[in-house]
């Protein structure tokens, strides 16, 4: 941070001493300790809420990842149902369409046959 080195800081020390005094010294390296303490307190809770932060962004990163390889690897997965399900859909018409021929054909042939009962009834009747 700052290149202070311990003759500088001694010399810092003696002019403090000369210029407040020996009683009003103490006093003021104390308080000067305990704004030194607030600043690093300050600047270590700072670097930890920093330091969080990157971590936050850095898991949000790698779930929104892990979320998109799911989601792809579920489309995937469900891709072989999905056209599972189209195919019984289309089986399944066919197969009403089926029916449905199968339905009038036979009702055809019973209107025909019950025609023909009924003739056969009238010329015994006769």
């Amino acid at each position: 941070m700052f290149d202070i080195g311990f003759g500088e800081i001694l010399l810092i020390a003696v002019l403090a001493l000369v210029v407040l005094g020996p009683e009003k010294f103490p006093a003021a390296i104390k308080t000067l300790g305990m704004w030194i303490g607030k600043a690093k307190r300050t600047i270590n809770g700072i670097q930890s809420e920093i330091s969080e932060e990157l971590r936050l962004d850095e898991i949000k990163r790698s779930v929104s990842i892990t979320k998109d390889e799911l989601t792809q690897e579920l489309d995937e997965l469900k891709q072989p149902f999905v056209e599972a399900k189209v195919e019984t859909e289309v089986e399944t018409e066919v197969e009403a369409e089926v029916e449905a021929e199968v339905d009038l054909a036979g009702t055809s042939v019973a209107d025909d046959n019950i025609g023909a009962s009924d003739s056969d009834a009238k010329a015994e009747k006769k």
